[in-house]
């Protein structure tokens, strides 16, 4: 008896790790083979370029870009009057997008729910976060990665495209006084993760990525750390 209950709770372990082994495998493969391989960062000393940052807290990653300059005016779009601390001299803006449930209740690991991952994983509402900041200082967690004007530009359009108009925008309280949610276009599912939406904008500016980046590291080892 004994034996089949070993035997037993050995190919249930199986059949629960094989997914998740299978699923973290594809992650490392899919973000390995690059997008835009020809891309090379532009350096600031040579040739004009707008300096932006990529974030990540561990779950989610984000690109943080100043709030204006020549090809925008991201006040305009994502107003600071939104978030509760809107008095602050912001001076950049940090975009990422995920599935409104899985974003809203889970802002660290320790908040996961299995419930809440496998609703997002077969798709819901996508949402935009938006955390409005004050001079933020490059780190392991925050690295910065010029573009070139046209990039940027490229890339702005790219993010834009992602917002409900302002007819249909529903405006969510964010985690903190300095952020907010917004509705968005698109559909949150497991090809479609807000570490993969990241890379797919930056792709789409032509910015060296990986190919498949459903987690954050996936993101994060194509931005270098200076």
């Amino acid at each position: 008896m004994r034996g089949r209950l070993f035997k037993l709770g050995k190919w249930l372990a199986i059949a629960l790790l094989t997914p998740i082994v299978l699923f973290l495998l594809a992650a490392w493969i899919g973000a390995m083979i690059p997008r835009n391989g020809d891309w090379v960062e532009p350096d600031p000393a040579e040739e004009r370029t707008v300096p932006i940052m990529i974030g990540s807290n561990g779950i989610h990653t984000e690109i943080i870009m100043p709030i204006t300059t020549e090809q925008i005016d991201w006040s305009a779009i994502f107003s600071a009057s939104d978030v509760v601390a809107s008095d602050e001299a912001y001076t950049h803006v940090a975009v990422g997008w995920g599935e409104r449930a899985f974003f809203l209740e889970t802002p660290t690991w320790r908040d996961f729910k299995l419930s809440t991952g496998v609703n997002a994983l077969t798709g819901g509402e996508g949402v935009l976060h938006v955390a409005h900041y004050v001079r933020p200082a490059p780190s392991e967690d925050t690295r910065v990665l010029h573009l070139r004007p046209q990039e940027y530009a490229d890339l702005f359009a790219e993010v834009f495209t992602h917002l409900d108009g302002p007819d249909t925008r529903e405006t969510l309280r964010g985690y903190g006084d300095n952020d907010v949610f917004y509705t968005a276009r698109g559909t949150y599912h497991l090809g479609n993760t807000c570490n993969q939406w990241t890379s797919d904008r930056l792709a789409a500016a032509g910015v060296e990525v990986g190919q498949w980046t459903p987690l954050p590291s996936g993101v994060m080892q194509w931005v270098p750390s200076r």
